[in-house]
């Protein structure tokens, strides 16, 4: 059983190509544009899901459910981007031009309203693994709507190149790992870190930084141009993202909740 939920992120990311690729062809074949949608979706969906089912079978306890996950990165992807989108656009308004730095704040910020609103709800058994689990699933979720925002731009740009699309959709696809899931696992797992340990000072100042951290993560990411510093930027964050949960993993450091299941996706 726990073999198998380890292995099930695979089963997620093959069937989920499979899926692609079976709407990919139809929509060669017979040139109906009400395919396009389901291509969008499963074209930004499929890594980001797949990598949500591969933290979740890790060797961590976690004591919030697969609903709380989805809620997540439903609910969640929705409020941050559009959080975000209207923040963005406002500070436009007022300077004239968008600061990369604001970029990185606001929208970090906006993908942890949902983990930070679960934490009310959650009274008992906060756990930092489980603030980790919905920092990546809300960073699934912004990054998917994100990624078909750009498709479907890059889609009527193109006038219809599927090419073009593919390229944008596997792009941002392989990498949504490294930033917005990594990086909104980062920052909740260090909120809900401080949580659990009552608002202790060095919890909050702990929390202060890896949020720091992440914006300026976001920020580098977004000034760079070049497949070198992406590749740098993905290691520095997905190691990050490792030493946290092995950190959390650790026999002394998580015990597992009496009387809760795992969290499968």
């Amino acid at each position: 059983m726990g073999h198998a939920r380890r292995w099930s992120w695979l089963l997620v990311l093959l069937g989920g190509l499979a899926l692609y690729e079976l709407i990919q062809r139809a929509i060669a074949e017979t040139g109906n544009p009400n395919l396009l949608p389901a291509l969008l979706l499963l074209g930004a969906a499929v890594v980001p899901t797949a990598f949500v089912t591969f933290i979740a079978g890790r060797r961590l306890v976690f004591a919030v459910g697969a609903g709380t996950v989805l809620l997540t990165a439903l609910v969640g992807g929705v409020i941050g981007v559009v959080t975000a989108g209207v923040l963005e656009y406002n500070t436009l308004q007022r300077l004239g031009a968008l600061p990369m730095l604001s970029v990185g704040l606001i929208e970090e910020a906006a993908k942890l309203i949902l983990p930070a609103a679960v934490l009310l709800f959650v009274r008992r058994d906060r756990h930092p693994a489980d603030g980790l689990l919905l920092g990546v699933a809300c960073g699934a979720g912004f990054a998917v709507l994100e990624t078909m925002g750009y498709a479907f731009v890059v889609l009527v740009q193109s006038r219809g190149d599927l090419e073009v699309v593919d390229s944008v959709l596997f792009l941002r696809g392989v990498l949504s790992p490294a930033a917005h899931m990594a990086w909104t696992a980062l920052a909740a797992a260090a909120l809900w870190r401080a949580a659990a340990q009552h608002w202790h000072a060095a919890e909050v100042g702990r929390f202060v930084l890896a949020f720091v951290v992440v914006v300026a993560l976001h920020t580098a990411w977004d000034l760079s141009g070049s497949t070198v510093a992406y590749a740098v930027l993905s290691v520095v964050s997905l190691t990050l993202l490792a030493v946290v949960s092995h950190r959390l993993a650790a026999p002394h450091r998580r015990e597992p909740v009496a009387g809760r299941r795992l969290a499968s996706v």
